[in-house]
């Protein structure tokens, strides 16, 4: 494998363009014609629905912002301003091990949590990254993953909360999870932590949690 490459978005981006930018690196990287790349970014307002997503779950008529379906697995998210959407392509060494892959990003996602001093964890049976706050309170989620595994190469990826507007999850049942909420690193750390801060910390950690190596 050569030397991951990643590709830095400025602005809003809008879904569509860059899930059509994801398939054409990912048409390239099953051809063998690009390394490893990782796609960071933030999107424009949207609502993507994985397809496990059930009608209850989507949003009301004012939804506010796109509700596109899309090929990954799990159910409906949203994706804006303030969260840091990554989409590493990359191929996955035989025998593919997508859960192994998963528990890899998650733990991308823990270590950027943990260099700001917030204790995310793993939540048995709930994919992403989580707050237990240990009163009795619900959980909250503060990075998600829904990924897709084609020709073994991996499409979509994973979705830190720095500082987005929480509101928008009100208006869907995010992952198709009724009991839990959601958090920002914001809000954790009582501070705005903006994407851009977040930004590095994300690509220190991407070569070693993400070069598909077997982890001891």
């Amino acid at each position: 494998m050569g030397e991951l490459r990643i590709i830095r978005h400025e602005g809003y981006v809008p879904y569509q363009e860059a899930w059509d930018e994801q398939r054409r690196l990912h048409a390239a990287r099953v051809a063998g014609e690009i390394d490893d790349t990782v796609v960071l970014l933030e999107h424009e307002a949207v609502y993507t629905a994985g397809k496990r997503t059930t009608p209850d779950e989507r949003p009301l008529l004012d939804a506010g912002a796109p509700v596109i379906d899309v090929d990954r697995g799990g159910k409906i998210t949203w994706h804006g301003p303030g969260q840091l959407t990554g989409y590493p392509i990359l191929e996955l060494p035989e025998p593919y091990d997508v859960i192994g892959y998963v528990r890899r990003v998650e733990q991308l996602m823990l270590d950027v949590c943990h260099d700001f001093g917030v204790d995310g964890v793993r939540v048995d049976g709930r994919s992403g990254v989580w707050i237990q706050p240990g009163d009795g309170g619900p959980d909250r989620k503060l990075g998600a993953v829904g990924l897709r595994v084609a020709q073994g190469v991996t499409m979509h990826g994973f979705a830190l909360n720095c500082d987005n507007d929480l509101g928008w999850y009100d208006r869907i049942i995010a992952c198709g999870i009724s009991d839990a909420g959601t958090t920002t690193l914001s809000k954790e750390l009582g501070r705005r932590v903006t994407v851009a801060e977040v930004l590095p910390y994300v690509e220190r950690h991407l070569d070693d949690l993400l070069a598909l190596q077997p982890q001891t």
